[in-house]
């Protein structure tokens, strides 16, 4: 049985928690000792009571729960507070995407903790059971700003995504479409906009066509890519090569080719960005403009909604918390396939492809 600790995010504007108290009650039962720092599930909705209730144990500080726990769930990476408590003998749990953040590889390199990371973890047929439920809130929350960006007020075109009658409908270009992409196309499909929806593997591109006769599956030929661009008012990017940098999709040239007061929205900035125009920005200053477009890049989308992203994240990652917790966690082929660095060495052989070359 493990000490698990439940970390408190520091990350700027992040209200999520990796665990909720249903969650360490079931730990609990299971026989865990479970700290959880100090108003760690406040903006989810879920004070210290309720983690006392599940039988938590409830510290006062980082220092004291990395003292007392051995394994260190959270949600997205460390920030340099919480690397000053991490320690050699720890396993910590949380989105990484070290392939974005070479720096923050070699600390967990130095330091010698055994670093698995949630969007790593793979089972049968490749699926990815921890980064899905971000993914597909990350795509919804991807239409909700580019709307909202649209807006005159914010620097937007003007444009009511969906229209209405008389008017044309808004143009919205999805790079990939897999969790977060499939998840925007729904819902910019939804809001009445003519969706164009680019993927290179066929099945998923027969599952866009069911989301409404406005929505275009195509292949990602380049020079498609390219004149969609060009016409579209709102562009997401949510293109994802598993524990790797993203590959870039769109270039400088293709955004300047872009109207004025269009919009950006960048999921795969996460992983470095899908489109050469961005980077990371924070809920604190989300957005900025490069050739008249406005773009929006915030690396932890997901954080705007903590209660539903709480909720949605704790249920996925509990079964893989009580695996982990176990001396014979190795056993689990997903979780050991997560693992990213260990040892001090770069252990996934996707991220050492960025890593190490």
């Amino acid at each position: 049985m493990s000490n698990i600790g439940v970390a408190k995010e520091i990350k700027i504007m992040e209200g999520r928690v990796a665990l909720i108290p249903a969650a360490c009650a079931e730990l609990v039962a299971a026989g865990h000792t479970v700290c959880v720092e100090q108003n760690a599930g406040l903006l989810s909705g879920y004070d210290d009571v309720a983690y006392r209730q599940a039988g938590a144990v409830v510290v006062a500080d980082a220092a004291e729960l990395y003292r007392r726990a051995e394994l260190i769930v959270k949600v997205k990476e460390p920030v340099t507070e919480d690397l000053l408590h991490l320690k050699a003998h720890h396993r910590l749990f949380c989105y990484l995407h070290l392939a974005a953040l070479p720096k923050l590889a070699a600390e967990l390199q130095a330091i010698g903790a055994t670093a698995i990371a949630f969007e790593t973890v793979e089972e049968a047929g490749g699926t990815l059971p921890l980064l899905a439920p971000m993914s597909q809130i990350a795509g919804k929350i991807a239409v909700q700003s580019g709307v909202h960006l649209l807006h005159q007020p914010m620097g937007g075109s003007g444009l009511l995504l969906g229209g209405v009658a008389g008017t044309p409908r808004g143009k919205v270009v999805v790079l990939g479409a897999g969790q977060a992409g499939s998840s925007a196309v729904e819902l910019a499909a939804a809001l009445g906009a003519e969706v164009t929806v680019f993927d290179r593997l066929p099945a998923r591109l027969e599952a866009m066509r069911l989301f409404g006769h406005n929505v275009s599956p195509r292949y990602a030929y380049a020079a498609d890519i390219a004149a969609a661009v060009a016409e579209a008012d709102l562009l997401i990017g949510a293109v994802l090569l598993a524990g790797r940098r993203a590959p870039r999709i769109v270039s400088d040239a293709d955004i300047k080719t872009m109207q004025k007061g269009s919009v950006v929205v960048d999921i795969s900035v996460d992983q470095g960005g899908c489109i050469e125009t961005t980077h990371a920005t924070t809920y604190q200053d989300p957005t900025y403009l490069c050739h008249d477009v406005l773009h929006f890049a915030v690396s932890n989308m997901p954080g705007a909604v903590p209660q539903t992203a709480s909720q949605a994240l704790s249920a996925a990652i509990t079964p893989y918390v009580t695996q982990l917790a176990d001396d014979d966690w190795m056993q689990n082929n997903g979780l050991q396939r997560a693992v990213n660095i260990a040892a001090g060495e770069v252990i996934h052989p996707s991220l050492r492809l960025d890593l190490c070359p």
